[in-house]
């Protein structure tokens, strides 16, 4: 959503102010047959406090540090991390709620901290999210402009390379239109393959309630299992958008999926280009009315394809207690996001050893795991990765001391040596002190 042109038409539909209804969560839903989960919050905490760190950056101001003002697209918003914008309810959601009045508004923007969404080789990656839109329609809604979308990862810290790398916009709308749209942004601007400023998108009425009145599942998938690839959109499982690779020229499908891949952000934006050009004046006015959030219930990432038998994907969310074999460690009930056991009492020579991991034809390059520390202060060790047997050389590692408390959790990345095919994975752990040093909860390869 970094740009819309003012000449973007759509046709409100008239609708009565609905009032606020509390919603109720659910879970983030298993794997379907044949895909693996790659990564998912289900927004589970205490009312109040904002969305897991180790998971989500949260943007404020005007626009990033040196990008383009107001976030490139005219939106008239100040973003902020009070929880008031921006918080768990208690519930197992995520509310982003836009508060203010006239053109003085406050509201919350996030993004995943991951910048690798993207499918391997002969892969189909689905990025979904179960939300309920702002509850408000008609004049009342004039200027609301909530969004579920991806951004190609070369933008992070760049800020000027839009469209080229990539935009999926995967749920948008404005002004309490019953309406989804789906949109993909790319090539040069104005003008270009992607017609920017609008992109190429599409747009429907929400299956049976609208959007503002019922959660519904919107869903992206990019499917790399066909030639040439494909980009699909979804509402509630059902398709009304698509794009094909043989729409692009070569360099422009590569500049927008030949990089790292993609991160994922909710925001919740106040007036500019899309609300203005649909409404046909500025947005927001004296009669919008303040603090009606868009919730959120999950967001999960999976990928198509199935590991060999008694295996696992290396891409996939590799929980710690799911080893073949141990050394030294227990287990023990998390508190971390989404809960089930974590691996404790992890010392110097400890090791894990997980069996036929798939790295596949795509060389992985980054390793993540998701760690905890109360050590003393002076100990700290290495999570180091190796293939084979726990003596072999290490393809990778990153260092970790006190995170603040054993059930402190944090997301480490580090760079490995290319691999591919199928191995045995070993998680070591050295530390030069004879103290326990780590928790860990899961890790995930990258490319």
């Amino acid at each position: 959503m970094l740009r819309r042109r003012l000449t973007l038409l759509a046709t409100a539909l008239p609708a009565l102010l609905a009032l606020f209804v509390p919603a109720a969560s659910a879970s983030v839903p298993p794997p379907p047959s044949g895909w693996s989960l790659v990564w998912a919050d289900d927004f589970n905490g205490p009312a109040g406090t904002l969305p897991d760190p180790g998971n989500w950056i949260i943007d404020t101001g005007h626009s990033y540090p040196g990008g383009p003002a107001n976030w490139g697209t005219g939106e008239i918003q100040n973003y902020t991390a009070n929880p008031g914008n921006v918080g768990l309810d208690g519930s197992g959601n995520l509310r982003i709620t836009p508060l203010g009045a006239n053109r003085d508004w406050t509201s919350a923007r996030i993004e995943t901290r991951r910048t690798d969404f993207k499918p391997a080789d002969g892969r189909i990656l689905r990025i979904e999210g179960r939300i309920q839109m702002p509850d408000v329609t008609g004049q009342a809604a004039l200027g609301y402009w909530p969004a579920f979308w991806a951004l190609g990862a070369p933008f992070r810290g760049n800020y000027w390379n839009w469209p080229g790398i990539g935009e999926f916009d995967i749920m948008e709308n404005v002004n309490g239109i019953n309406s989804v749209w789906g949109v993909l942004h790319c090539g040069v601007a104005p003008g270009g393959p992607c017609n920017e400023f609008n992109g190429l998108g599409a747009s429907r009425a929400c299956p049976g309630a609208t959007c503002q009145s019922a959660f519904h599942t919107y869903r992206f998938e990019w499917d790399r299992s066909v030639s040439p690839n494909q980009l699909r959109w979804y509402v509630d499982g059902q398709q009304y958008h698509a794009v094909s690779q043989s729409q692009f020229d070569a360099a422009t499908w590569t500049d927008m999926t030949g990089h790292a891949g993609y991160f994922i952000l909710l925001n919740v934006a106040m007036g500019g280009a899309f609300p203005d050009g649909v409404a046909g004046f500025a947005t927001p006015t004296a009669a919008t009315v303040s603090g009606r959030p868009m919730i959120v219930d999950y967001v999960a990432v999976w990928q198509s394809g199935t590991a060999p038998p008694g295996g696992v994907d290396a891409r996939s969310t590799i929980q710690a207690e799911s080893y073949q074999a141990q050394s030294g460690t227990a287990l023990e009930a998390t508190g971390d996001t989404g809960g089930g056991q974590n691996v404790g009492w992890i010392a110097n020579g400890d090791w894990l050893r997980f069996d036929n991991v798939a790295f596949g034809g795509t060389a992985a390059t980054q390793f993540r795991a998701r760690v905890a520390s109360g050590a003393p202060g002076g100990v700290s060790g290495l999570v180091q990765v190796r293939l084979g047997a726990p003596t072999s050389a290490p393809i990778g590692e990153f260092a970790v001391g006190n995170t603040g408390g054993w059930q402190s959790w944090r997301t480490v990345p580090a760079n490995i040596s290319q691999v591919t095919g199928t191995h045995t994975v070993y998680l070591t752990f050295t530390s030069g002190q004879p103290a326990d040093f780590v928790n860990v909860n899961w890790f995930t390869f990258a490319t």
